[in-house]
């Protein structure tokens, strides 16, 4: 078995924005805000562990407007 394929893949920022349904800009602000799901930078990408954007979601108060 290849031990690569046990690795979960690393999302985009489009992946995160798709996901969660908001802008690429948001997320980028959310960054510089330090709020949001914590991505990672790859040379000049940002790349997101998709359980970390789950859980971040999950954490978010229910309590919605």
């Amino acid at each position: 078995m290849d031990s690569v394929s046990n690795i979960d893949p690393l999302w985009t920022i489009e992946d995160v924005s798709a996901y969660l349904g908001v802008p690429v800009k948001t997320l980028y602000d959310w960054r510089s805000w330090r709020y949001g799901p914590v991505g990672k930078r790859v040379g000049k990408y940002v790349r997101y562990r998709a359980t970390d954007v789950m859980a971040w979601f999950e954490s978010l108060d229910s309590g919605a407007a």
